[in-house]
Formats: C-alpha cells, structure tokens, sequence
C-alpha cells in the first residue's frame, strides 16, 4: 500500500518539485494550494485549491478536504517573504508573515494530528535567517522573526508529537531559485527537494527537533 503524503503550497517552486519527487517514489501526493498551476494538474496527484493555510476557512477545508486520509509524512511548506529594514518598517507585513510563516503550519498540524499514523514525520520547511545565531546582517524583521518562532513550534512539536512516535524535521532548503527571491538562488528547487525528500527518508525519532540544512548540516538556533 503506497503511504501518503500531504504538501502545502504545492503548486510551485520547492513544494512543486516535492510533490513531483513524491509522485515518483510511489506516495499518495495530496498538493494544498491557494490556486493550482498547470504544472501541479500536470502531475497526475490530488490536488486541492482553496487552501489559504493562513486563515480559519482555509484550515476548515483543508480539514473537510483530508476527512478520512491517513497521512504517513505532512510537509509545511507554504511561506511568505517580504522585505522590511528600520528605516522602513512596516508593521503589516510582518503580522502578515507571522501569519503564513509561524501560526499556519502550527494550525495545520494542530487540525490534522489526529491524522497522522504512529511513526508518520512532519516536515517544517523554515529558513536559517531564523537562526539568532546566524544573523550577521540585520533587516528582513519580519522574516526573521516568523520563521525563528517557527523553529521555536517545531521544537514544541517534536516534544508534544512524541508519544505518537511522530518525528519533526525542521529544514532549511537552501537559497533556491523560485519566485521568492526573483529565482537568485543558487540551487535549484529539484536539488533542494531532492536533499529535503532524503532528510525526511532518514528522519527518525532520534533526529526530531533537530534544526537542518538541506545539505544535512546541524543549523544553529
């Protein structure tokens, strides 16, 4: 019986080439999504729209969508960056990436725990820019912020998941070529999806709550 795995923000960039490499591993791929893209439809999986994870009505037909799905591995992919420096503050965007960033995956899989099977794993795809320690250059507050106090849930996760036998990995792709940077990165999202789909292959109960690069590296917090 092939296992299943749920992605959100799977219709383009890393959560695309997630669901793509899934696909071809023999999982059930469930892609969550605001609006599909042709290249999601294209895959051949289940695809589900209206899934804005930011809001209530969102999570409910996230909820409404999955009744009944077992899942073996939740991927929260689906993040926001915006760009705020102390001479330009705003105050909105970075409510705004709290939002989709830090209280939406902690939403989903709060909504979707009782769906996850003894020994499935959770993927938090966050950023080192969340890393306290690894701030050298200041600015991007907001992204900066939402993406530690997902660390900062993930971790709580790893704990509070625990007795289900549920691993977390928390993960940073690397500086990928998608639509988020205007496609500056420095690898591909295939590449990186193939180093998260490997992290998550290996995740265990002895690696969960561990803060990862996508190229296995131990992150700082």
């Amino acid at each position: 019986m092939s296992k299943n795995v749920v992605i959100t923000g799977a219709n383009r960039g890393i959560g695309l080439a997630l669901a793509k490499l899934f696909k071809q591993q023999g999982y059930k791929v469930f892609g969550l999504c605001r609006h599909t893209s042709d290249e999601l439809d294209d895959l051949g999986i289940n695809v589900i729209t209206q899934i804005d994870v930011a809001t209530d009505e969102g999570i409910h037909n996230m909820k409404t969508s999955l009744a009944g799905v077992l899942i073996d591995v939740l991927v929260c992919n689906a993040g926001i960056l915006r760009d705020e420096q102390l001479a330009h503050l705003n105050i909105d965007t970075i409510r705004q990436q709290f939002e989709v960033n830090a209280l939406a995956p902690l939403h989903i899989v709060a909504a979707l725990q009782s769906q996850l099977n003894v020994g499935g794993k959770v993927a938090m795809i966050t950023s080192r820019m969340g890393s306290i320690e690894d701030n050298t250059s200041g600015g991007r507050y907001g992204y900066r912020m939402s993406k530690a106090a997902l660390n900062a849930a993930s971790m709580s996760l790893s704990h509070d998941l625990a007795s289900k036998e549920v691993a977390v990995g928390i993960y940073h792709p690397g500086y990928v070529q998608t639509d988020m940077v205007n496609h500056g990165g420095d690898i591909s999202a295939t590449e990186s999806a193939a180093r998260i789909v490997g992290l998550i292959t290996q995740l265990d109960m002895s690696q969960t709550g561990v803060f990862k690069h996508s190229n296995g590296q131990v992150l700082p917090w």
